[in-house]
Parts: structure tokens; C-alpha cells; sequence
């Protein structure tokens, strides 16, 4: 175990100095807050329905970072192998120093997505891989002069999560349990509109965790996020450096089970 948490830890340590040390880039830096809903409904044997949305927030709470709204839906292959797709809204706000979109606006994107997550368990420690494709219409302005998003193009990302789980008593997380988890996840741009970005951005976060059962889970820790913007300022790549605070509720709720009489 102790082997794995420490490959983690290098990994994710050398990923973000290598994205943020280099002289020739504008960097910038936020402290955010993400304060998160994520509710899985079970609706057979096989199939559910997932809800999410992330309230994103600049200085800690007091400035809109971004709002996020995503549902899909779940094929659960195995108990190792789940699988989803759907949509996500997503509202981007002029936060910051340097606002990522050039003139200083908000802009909405509408994405689609797929995922595959793969779950195994070596000793006490949980780990889950999460791969996902994602074709992101951005919204743009084609002026100065027009009031609202008039352009979508396709942007297309990919994503890679690993996350490790460890109960802080006993040697499975159960009901009752604390635990600590720690995740890394990068996402890289391709196609023809990929920008000045094809790194896209890096999350790295450590969490202390509660299940209170299996419905039920809380979580909560620190959150560092690498934003590479994917226009450029006089030639220079322009790199935004945020760390905070995460709070996660996780809902499961199987609605397969008849109500006890």
C-alpha cells in the first residue's frame, strides 16, 4: 500500500511542476471553492440514472467561478466495469486576474460525454481508473459587438482519474467508516480545434471521507487545479494555478427495493 500511495504521489508532484515551471508562461493564481451534489439512483439490476452539479466558486465562496450541471446515465457492465454517458451545462464566469474567455465574458458550453470506470482493490486500499471522451461546443463570440455566444465549435477532450481510497479503521470502507482518498486527473485536448491547449488542465485532491452507509457519503479536503487557457497572450501560453477547498455529498439510492410495509 504504502508503495502505491507513494507512485501516486511523485506521479501527480511531477505532472504539476512540469506543467507550471516553465519562464515563458503567464501564470496566475485563485483560491476556489467547489462545493458538490452527486446522486446515483439504481433503477435495475443493470441500469441507473446519475445527477450532479458542482457549485464552483472563486475566493473560497464570495465570486462565481463556474456552475455545472451534468446527468447521465449508468450500465453497470460488472461490479468492476461502470459504464455512462450524457450531458453536461456548463456556465464559465470572468473570474480571476486574467477571465479565460479574451473579452472578459461569461459563456456557456454544452457537452456530451462517455465514461468507462474500472474498480479493484489491492489489500485495504480501493483504486478506481476513470477514462472519459468528451465533445465540448463552446460558446463564442465572433466580435466585441454581439451581446451573446453566437459561435459553438466542437472541442474535443480526454480524461484520465486515478483515485485511491484507504478506511482509516478496519481494512474495508463500510458503514460508519472514515476514510482518506486521494485522486489525480488530466485532461488533454485533440482534434482540430484543440487551441493552444492540448494539455487542458490537471486536478489533483485529498480528501477525508465519512460513509455514514451505503446511501450516504461525505467528503471533504483540498483541491489544487492547473488551467492551461487555450488562447495565448503576446505569444505566451497562459497558465492558471487555483487551490482550495472541496466538499462532496454522495447519494446512492437504490429505488429497485419495494418500501417495506
Amino acid at each position: 500500500m504504502n508503495r502505491n500511495l507513494l507512485i501516486i504521489l511523485v506521479l501527480t508532484c511531477f505532472i504539476s511542476n512540469n506543467v507550471t515551471g516553465q519562464n515563458n508562461r503567464i501564470k496566475t493564481h485563485e483560491n476556489i471553492g467547489w462545493y458538490n451534489y452527486f446522486g446515483t439512483f439504481k433503477l435495475s439490476e443493470k441500469f441507473g440514472l446519475h445527477t450532479e452539479y458542482q457549485w464552483r466558486r472563486d475566493n473560497f465562496i464570495t465570486e462565481w467561478q463556474q456552475s455545472l450541471l451534468r446527468v447521465g446515465v449508468n450500465y453497470q457492465l460488472n461490479p468492476r466495469v461502470l459504464i455512462r454517458a450524457g450531458y453536461a451545462w456548463i456556465e464559465t464566469f470572468p473570474y480571476g486576474e486574467i477571465p479565460i474567455n479574451g473579452l472578459g465574458r461569461d459563456f456557456t458550453e454544452h457537452r456530451l460525454f462517455q465514461m468507462v470506470q474500472l474498480s479493484h482493490k489491492e489489500g485495504i486500499v480501493d483504486f478506481s481508473h476513470r477514462f472519459m471522451l468528451e465533445q465540448r461546443f463552446v460558446g463564442r463570440y465572433s466580435s466585441a459587438n454581439v451581446e451573446k455566444e453566437d459561435e459553438f465549435p466542437l472541442l474535443n477532450r480526454m480524461r484520465y482519474m486515478v483515485r485511491l481510497q484507504v478506511p482509516l479503521k478496519g481494512k474495508e470502507i463500510k458503514d460508519k467508516t472514515p476514510y482518506i482518498a486521494l485522486y489525480d486527473e488530466i485532461f488533454v485536448g485533440f482534434g482540430e480545434n484543440v487551441n493552444a491547449n492540448i494539455f487542458d488542465q490537471n486536478r489533483i485532491g485529498i480528501l477525508l471521507g465519512y460513509r455514514f452507509n451505503k446511501n450516504i457519503r461525505i467528503e471533504g479536503g483540498y483541491l489544487n487545479q492547473t488551467v492551461q487557457f487555450g488562447r495565448q497572450i503576446n505569444g505566451q501560453n497562459v497558465f492558471q494555478n487555483n487551490n482550495g477547498l472541496i466538499i462532496n455529498a454522495n447519494f446512492n439510492i437504490d429505488l429497485t427495493k419495494k418500501p417495506k410495509q
